[in-house]
């Protein structure tokens, strides 16, 4: 007797992407991502460009999960265990980035409230909610990680 129902141990194609688990986090990480490099390209930090590497981390981490997401629902995956596995190693490298990015964008955020000097209050708001969404990327992309684990152990 057949099962409609996929276990934990396929790997998605097509539209199926977009309701599976650990897959359905694609979306979210893609839309927080894209939040924060948007948030952190709005503001004009003194000295200059010290969000260099905040950048970087959305920049990259967005464009690799759009690939990622795109080879997945092309499904050139063929359903192989290296697959899982890559994606399981994807995840976790961009929550340990992500991470690094989140906690030098909160201290550039803290830097900027010193009462010492002017600070734009526009940079300043636009710069607490780069580190609220950066950290609910790194959230995401950790959760992702730990159930692309499982997935990638059932196979």
């Amino acid at each position: 007797m057949a099962s409609n129902t996929a276990t934990m141990g396929n790997l998605p194609s097509g539209t199926a992407v977009c309701t599976t688990i650990p897959d359905i986090l694609y979306i979210p990480e893609l839309i927080f991502g894209g939040l924060v490099w948007i948030l952190v390209a709005c503001t004009y930090v003194v000295p200059h460009n010290p969000q260099a590497w905040v950048m970087f981390v959305s920049i990259f981490c967005f464009t690799m999960t759009f690939i990622w997401l795109f080879i997945f629902a092309c499904g050139t995956h063929n359903n192989r265990g290296n697959w899982a596995a890559a994606d399981f190693v994807y995840h976790g490298i961009a929550a340990m980035l992500y991470l690094s990015a989140s906690v030098h964008l909160a201290k550039v955020t803290l830097d900027m409230n010193n009462p010492q000097t002017a600070t734009d209050s526009k940079n300043y708001k636009l710069d607490i909610s780069a580190v609220v969404f950066s950290y609910t990327a790194t959230l995401l992309y950790f959760v992702h990680t730990i159930l692309s684990a499982i997935r990638w152990k059932s196979f």
